[in-house]
């Protein structure tokens, strides 16, 4: 709902409801007493603040898929990489996947700290114009569980938000869990000063995660948030020997492209499923650096020039609704 407040339980229902303060999930909130008096609740202040710490900062996107396993964090890590090939532009990226935090090792810096200093927060550096935050770098091990509620979800990711020291950002890219829940919610609240240009919604052919694909699109709408393109990722299998395509994942449905246009938004490109890719993103390592020839490689670069032709055209957003769920 919009009036949901971000330290609210999941199951709040809302401070303009008539059940506000009175249903069973209220017992124990923070904001019990008020929400029975009547009285609506004030903006939450940080959403003014993130927006003043984010000025600086060119274009936000979100990277999105209802589904989980189809390729969110390696395709962030790889536009990163590859938007950051233009010397004269900053990147960052910001995993707010709480329980699952990969991008510090397909990065290649898992286990680094993350520093603080008067300014806030210090993002790990991977090159001089490529930086990330993490939740990943603030546990004691890879093997250590996230375990929380959402409450405490949304406080950490308002903290990342307003707390980190980015500096001037060209992009500042969002890596999201699979669904439409906390973190999703949360980013749409915190980010409506701040605006966001759009977001990058992936898939894979099969129907099974287009399902749930499709449920996310719907969020955006719902929302507010613009969608600049739907990726189909792991679309064929291109043999690094003799270049021969197999469909690993048949598009049972039409796949991605037929999906986009049953849901109005546009289709920006397909990424072949390589085995390399996922090689180097257990080693930390660039795969444009490592096979930049590939057909995947190709594919990822034409993807990152549709991307920044959306943005150099696209005015920032200041006016995202709130999250209406």
């Amino acid at each position: 709902m919009a009036d949901v407040p971000t330290n609210a339980p999941i199951e709040c229902p809302g401070t303009q409801s008539q059940q506000a303060g009175k249903v069973s999930a209220c017992q124990g909130c923070a904001n019990q007493k008020l929400c029975s008096s009547g009285v609506p609740l004030p903006p939450d202040p940080a959403i003014e603040d993130i927006k003043k710490r984010l000025l600086p900062v060119k274009h936000k996107l979100l990277i999105l898929s209802g589904k989980g396993g189809v390729g969110k964090s390696s395709f962030t890590a790889h536009l990163a990489r590859g938007l950051a090939t233009n010397e004269d532009e900053d990147i960052a990226i910001l995993d707010v996947d709480l329980c699952g935090p990969s991008i510090p090792r397909i990065m290649g810096v898992e286990g680094h700290q993350v520093f603080q200093s008067m300014s806030g927060w210090s993002p790990v550096f991977i090159e001089d114009n490529l930086s990330i935050m993490s939740i990943g770098f603030l546990l004691s091990g890879p093997a250590d569980a996230v375990i929380w509620r959402g409450p405490k979800k949304n406080g950490l990711i308002k903290q990342f938000l307003r707390d980190v020291d980015w500096g001037e950002l060209d992009y500042l890219l969002v890596d999201t869990p699979p669904g439409t829940s906390d973190e999703h919610i949360s980013i749409a609240q915190y980010l409506k000063g701040a605006g966001i240009d759009g977001a990058i919604i992936i898939t894979t052919p099969q129907e099974v995660a287009l399902l749930d694909v499709r449920k996310e699109i719907s969020f955006c709408k719902k929302v507010g948030i613009p969608v600049l393109g739907v990726v189909e990722n792991m679309s064929g299998f291109v043999c690094p020997k003799c270049k021969t395509e197999s469909q690993i994942f048949p598009p049972t449905t039409g796949g991605g492209q037929q999906m986009a246009k049953d849901m109005d938004v546009p289709f920006i490109g397909r990424i072949p499923l390589d085995p390399r890719i996922g090689q180097c993103c257990d080693e930390g390592r660039s795969f444009f650096s490592e096979i930049p020839d590939s057909p995947a490689a190709k594919a990822y670069k034409s993807i990152i020039e549709e991307i920044r032709k959306f943005c150099s055209n696209n005015t920032t957003n200041d006016d995202v609704p709130d999250a209406n769920v």
